[in-house]
């Protein structure tokens, strides 16, 4: 039998390539700019901001829940710097994105990093956190980089790196805010005492090094993954679900339970905007925000909800990506298809660090640097995204979904290696408590996680006004699926096999198959590693079976009268 270090080393020995048809990136300044670099990524934050709303959102030009949303710290950062229209994870997965990211490589060529449950980090990959620290970088860290995986945050170093005496509440902040409002706070005092704490440790590790040395801080907060409190995104910040209604994309139901559950998680994503706002007023009062680079993005999208995390569809796979460069030009939108492992290269080249052989990720920095908006590279023109393992207990026998999917400006293709499987995980064998189904991701299509809408579509599967909407979430999907984006943004209508579409579809197919080919995907060689130990460990749940916050029970808050987000 393989041993598992033969597995990792087989999946990042062979040279790294996008697509196959893409050229070189024009070449980056001569003299690196070695700017500070704050890095503010969220879990489970998918492309939501408000300046995302209008010209930045709705894919067929309806309202959206981007119009509802209130980001001022991000849309102050899309003001004065640059809007990634098209960004996307390598996998929508919390670990494998981590992974792509921190790496430069496509998740699949990232060892044991390629799962969630049973990732351990192979400390023979090159990662950029560490690469520019040996290039003169001082490290700081609050909260979440690389999990769940052993060692935590293995590719930044672990722990060494940090900055989290000060709390770790803005972790849980509707939690946290609520246990305050409960015991006496206006909602707006809540949320300042939670705050303070991501203030404090960010305002420690600026204090703890020589004013003239650049530094890279990762912020990495976990509110935007369930659970969140029930009801949280009226009391806490003012969001009425009402507002929603008539704007969720078709694969969501548009009844109360759901519109309250998108508005709590709304909440979530105007915590991460606050906590935004909160770093960049630090900056501004030490009089560093002009040497800096404020690049934010989450690492997939919104989880516990059918096309969501953990699938390649853009709800899942589309990220924010919103940057405020240093000198840069404001105000740009760029159109390239970028995917969040071009991120390592990026820091790389900022840091002039050197950069290793065979990375899947391209740099940004001339798309940063440059003053123009739109397509400014038109070689890049698609992604590649994919996912094997999340949960490990969703299948029988710990088993992977393995998908890859090719997304270009008109179409997504997606290729479903074992279309035998459920996506989601194991349907239930009887009656489902949808009480059970909302606290507890294990009860049931245990890929998606827990909360009031998986509740309500499990609850509704034999409802004929929403059985489509349970099949798009759960359903076994074909072998190839492939959307036309022209005439359907929200990609729910599978139009592959159909004569009218059998070129694009062929192309595609081929392209994506040549690009997994070329970048060693072992999905596609003769020895497929995903479907045997150790990446599909029996024991690799041990240990990890509730992602951060999953086992929490959703409690109503208890606002005192007349206080007001």
């Amino acid at each position: 039998m393989t041993s598992p270090a033969r597995c990792a080393a087989a999946l990042i020995l062979p040279a790294a390539v996008f697509l196959p048809l893409a050229a070189s990136a024009p070449a980056a300044a001569a003299a690196p700019p070695r700017w500070n670099i704050l890095f503010v990524f969220a879990d489970d934050w998918g492309r939501y901001a408000g300046c995302y709303a209008g010209a930045h959102g709705g894919p067929d030009g309806r309202p959206t829940i981007n119009d509802v949303v209130q980001t001022p710290a991000v849309d102050r950062l899309a003001r004065e710097g640059v809007v990634f229209r098209n960004a996307f994870v390598s996998a929508p997965s919390c670990t494998p994105c981590r992974s792509a990211l921190l790496s430069g490589r496509h998740f699949f060529q990232c060892g044991r990093g390629a799962i969630l449950q049973g990732a351990i980090w192979d400390d023979t990959i090159p990662t950029y956190p560490r690469l520019i620290e040996e290039a003169g970088y001082r490290l700081g860290k609050s909260y979440k980089v690389w999990s769940p995986g052993t060692p935590a945050d293995a590719p930044f170093g672990g722990q060494a790196h940090a900055y989290e005496k000060a709390g770790r509440r803005p972790n849980n902040f509707s939690e946290e805010a609520t246990k305050l409002v409960a015991a006496g706070s206006d909602p707006a005092a809540a949320r300042a005492a939670v705050l303070a704490e991501m203030r404090a440790n960010f305002a420690t590790f600026l204090g703890d090094g020589p004013a003239d040395s650049p530094w890279h801080f990762f912020c990495g907060p976990t509110t935007t993954h369930r659970q969140w409190v029930k009801g949280s995104g009226r009391a806490l910040w003012g969001i009425d679900q009402e507002s929603l209604a008539g704007r969720l994309p078709p694969f969501l139901p548009d009844v109360p339970e759901v519109r309250e559950d998108v508005a709590d998680y709304l909440g979530e994503v105007q915590a991460v905007d606050a906590i935004i706002a909160t770093l960049v007023a630090e900056l501004e009062a030490r009089g560093q925000l002009e040497r800096t680079l404020v690049i934010v993005s989450g690492d997939h999208g919104m989880p516990g909800v059918p096309r969501g995390k953990c699938n390649v569809y853009d709800h899942g796979a589309a990220v924010p990506l919103v940057a405020r460069v240093p000198g840069g030009t404001g105000g740009r939108s760029v159109d390239d298809f970028v995917s969040l492992a071009d991120l390592c290269p990026t820091f790389l080249d900022i840091a002039g660090a050197p950069v290793p052989a065979g990375l899947a990720g391209r740099s940004l920095l001339p798309l940063l640097t440059s003053r123009e908006g739109g397509l400014l590279d038109p070689t890049r023109d698609a992604v590649i995204i994919g996912r094997e393992r999340h949960v490990a207990a969703a299948r029988t026998g710990h088993l992977p979904y393995p998908v890859r999917a090719i997304r270009t400006r008109d179409h997504l293709l997606v290729r479903n290696f074992a279309p035998d499987r459920f996506p989601m995980g194991m349907p239930p064998e009887g009656a489902v408590d949808p009480a059970a189904v909302a606290a507890e991701t294990y009860a049931v299509y245990a890929d998606m996680d827990a909360g009031p809408t998986k509740a309500f579509v499990v609850a509704h599967a034999l409802d004929p006004q929403w059985r489509a909407v349970h099949d798009l979430a759960f359903a076994k999907r074909p072998a190839i699926e492939l959307y036309d984006l022209r005439t359907d943004p929200w990609q729910v209508t599978n139009v592959a096999g159909r004569p009218e579409h059998a070129t694009v579809e062929a192309a595609l197919t081929k392209r994506l198959l040549d690009a997994l080919t070329a970048a060693g995907d072992p999905r596609v060689g003769p020895d497929p590693v995903f479907e045997r130990p150790p990446f599909t460990d029996p024991d690799a749940a041990a240990g990890q079976r509730q992602p951060r916050r999953q086992a929490r029970q959703a409690v109503r808050l208890a606002i005192p009268e007349g206080a007001t987000p």
